[in-house]
């Protein structure tokens, strides 16, 4: 793979530092409450615009210019979730629908882009953590019709939703650590 310029390792670093401080804050809220559920949501929305960002500035992978579209589709949708929650629109729970499904666009284009042929010269865990992560973040998909039905309520959510959830763990865990890592080992052979 050519270099990536020090913008867009920078670029991943901050995508996956925000993702993780999302998380982080999630489960301060969880505990404490207070503001950390507000910071989780403009978390998610600038996890969100970061990886439209940073899906434009590494290319499309094998699905080419089309997965690009696909990302910052998915992180515009994402944004929207977040925004709508922050809003007070919706609930927390239809907003988290919303910003499932756009994280599961951002998810295709990872998958794409971690088999493409932009990846060949990495390290193959690399590539491989970058596949994981998207086909777990696809699992958001799964959520897209209880936005459909403006599901908003956990209580009376249909068991299928919550497989949607599984995308988390991809948008929260897997994605982070991968573009961190892409990020530091960029910055670190520059």
């Amino acid at each position: 793979m050519s270099r990536l310029d020090p913008t867009t390792a920078w670029l991943a670093i901050a995508t996956g530092a925000v993702a993780l401080a999302s998380f982080a804050s999630l489960f301060i809220f969880f505990a404490v409450e207070g503001p950390f559920g507000p910071l989780n949501d403009a978390g998610n929305g600038l996890t969100g615009l970061l990886s439209a960002l940073l899906a434009w500035r590494l290319g499309g992978g094998v699905a080419g210019r089309a997965g690009v579209w696909l990302a910052v589709a998915g992180g515009l949708i994402a944004v929207i979730g977040s925004a709508l929650i922050l809003s007070g629109t919706t609930g927390f729970f239809l907003a988290g629908l919303v910003s499932s499904t756009g994280f599961a666009l951002v998810g295709a284009w990872l998958v794409s882009f971690s088999r493409g042929p932009t990846t060949v010269d990495w390290p193959r865990l690399r590539a491989t953590l970058g596949t994981i992560a998207g086909v777990l973040m696809l699992f958001g998909l799964v959520t897209a019709p209880g936005i459909a039905m403006g599901l908003d309520d956990m209580d009376t959510a249909p068991w299928w939703v919550w497989i949607g959830f599984v995308g988390w763990l991809g948008t929260f865990v897997a994605f982070p650590v991968w573009a961190i890592w892409v990020g530091r080992v960029e910055l670190s052979e520059a």
